[in-house]
């Protein structure tokens, strides 16, 4: 199922539950690039505002690399990264998606919202988690169970596959930061246990 966004930023499967909007905000319409640096600033303002707890990944560049793909997750609080590749060498043509790595990345955010958080930021549902091989479902699952809202990204090409793993607990929201901070308003006040 494409993810249709509309003026209010609903789309797909999405439906309002207990909160004042869907707990899950799909970034969709711009490239990877610009939807991580997207979430990234995203994180960074509502920390900066203050008692609100993140847990999460963002994909990243590491200083001096070059490349169109990013090369790295990182966390939010931004104290460990992760491999998203493995180097199989010259001429392979093997997936080089570090699976290992990435599955340690999404223990590390199970970790995160297992110690307490208001916030999950996740770079994308993406190709393992489509296949229901690992990568960050664990993540995924943990943080809609815990009823946290969630920020991810869904390429067209796994919307069908999110569609059956998330709905009708996400809404489609165009890749900028006023509809962003909308949904994160629709929210309504966080109240934390500390």
């Amino acid at each position: 199922m494409a993810c249709v966004v509309d003026s209010i930023g609903r789309g797909g499967q999405g439906a309002r539950m207990s909160r004042n909007a869907s707990p899950i905000a799909v970034l969709q319409g711009a490239s990877s690039e610009a939807i991580q640096g997207l979430l990234a600033d995203f994180a960074a303002r509502v920390a900066e505002a203050g008692g609100v707890r993140i847990a999460g990944l963002i994909e990243c560049a590491p200083e001096g690399c070059h490349g169109d793909a990013p090369a790295l997750l990182r966390t939010i609080a931004g104290r460990h990264t992760f491999p998203i590749f493995q180097d199989l060498g010259p001429g392979s043509t093997a997936c080089a998606l570090d699976s290992v790595s990435l599955v340690a990345a999404g223990e590390q955010v199970r970790a995160d919202i297992a110690a307490g958080c208001d916030l999950v930021v996740l770079s994308k549902f993406a190709k393992l988690e489509a296949e229901n091989r690992s990568g960050l479902l664990a993540a995924f699952g943990d943080a809609i169970g815990a009823g946290l809202p969630i920020v991810t990204a869904v390429s067209p090409k796994f919307m069908d596959r999110w569609d059956a793993f998330a709905a009708p607990l996400y809404a489609c929201l165009p890749a900028d930061a006023a509809a962003l901070d909308a949904w994160w308003q629709g929210q309504g006040p966080i109240k934390t246990n500390d």
